[in-house]
């Protein structure tokens, strides 16, 4: 009963678009499938599937979900992410949470927590796909019946928010979500590494150099990088390159190489040779393209 709940809730609000007056809370209704080669920055966030199927590539590692099964991430990842199934019949539909660490975080300090943190000082992959639980889903269907009380958000929503995360953090993926309200946790010092590639795409670092920011040696570094992250931190920042150039060709008019130099290429060809791999296309192909920055947003 509660998944019908959740479907129709979900439908009914996402049509005023994904965000919502609960802050954090997202839904979202597709109706068709998405471009498979487009590639975004994941968030950290609990996403549900209450209709369709989606599938996520993360470096090597493939993710498949469908109603009733949930998706954690915990750090900022460049994936490629696609709806399989979605149609205007049987639109795929999605309730969503961004996870907060400063929640996480006073959760992790309450008494009753103490048995569960002191499991969390592994690395985990930042991104975990699970069947949710019927108190999972319940809870998300109470967080969007507030959507039509509007008085009662400010007060409830934060009560359902530390209800699901709790619940997320004592479930099957609960180092995923537990390791973001950690300041001593693995994620944490790989997050400092992955913070300075995404916010200088165009610079070039070394393993070393990225290593000495997280406070690691440069093995133990790696190692973790790719634990949590899926891939190594030199194809992280390759993949961020690349959707860097796809958004910013929507927006130039025939200026490829300048693109490739702008988001640190020093040759061309190499970023062509690259960019088709990773969209199947030329770059030339998305110049002026505003769905390819519409596919990255």
């Amino acid at each position: 009963m509660s998944m019908e709940q959740l479907r129709s809730l979900i439908a009914r609000h996402a049509r005023r678009g994904s965000s919502t007056a609960a802050e954090g809370v997202l839904v979202s209704m597709v109706t068709s499938p998405g471009d498979p080669s487009a590639v975004s920055l994941s968030g950290t966030v609990f996403a549900l599937i209450a209709q369709g199927r989606k599938t996520l590539t993360v470096g090597d590692r493939i993710h498949d979900y469908g109603p009733g099964e949930f998706l954690v991430t915990s750090l900022d990842l460049p994936v490629r992410g696609q709806y399989t199934e979605a149609s205007v019949q049987h639109p795929a539909l999605g309730f969503g949470l961004r996870l907060r660490p400063s929640v996480i975080a006073e959760l992790l300090l309450d008494p009753g927590a103490e048995p569960i943190w002191r499991r969390s000082a592994e690395a985990a992959p930042a991104l975990a796909v699970s069947t949710a639980d019927d108190d999972l889903i319940d809870a998300a269907v109470r967080m969007l019946r507030l959507l039509d009380r509007p008085r009662d958000i400010q007060v409830l929503a934060p009560l359902v928010e530390r209800e699901i995360l709790w619940r997320l953090m004592t479930g099957e993926q609960g180092a995923t979500v537990r390791q973001l309200g950690l300041a001593d946790s693995r994620l944490h010092d790989v997050g400092r590494a992955v913070r300075w590639i995404r916010d200088n795409p165009a610079d070039s670092v070394s393993v070393a150099e990225l290593a000495r920011m997280a406070g690691m040696s440069e093995s133990a570094f790696h190692r973790t990088f790719r634990t949590v992250t899926g891939m190594s931190p030199i194809r992280f920042q390759k993949q961020l390159r690349l959707q860097e150039a796809r958004v910013i060709l929507a927006g130039r008019a025939g200026d490829v190489t300048g693109v490739a130099h702008a988001v640190g290429y020093q040759s061309a060809s190499q970023f062509s040779r690259e960019y088709r791999r990773q969209y199947g296309v030329p770059p030339s192909a998305h110049v002026g393209d505003a769905g390819a920055a519409r596919a990255n947003a």
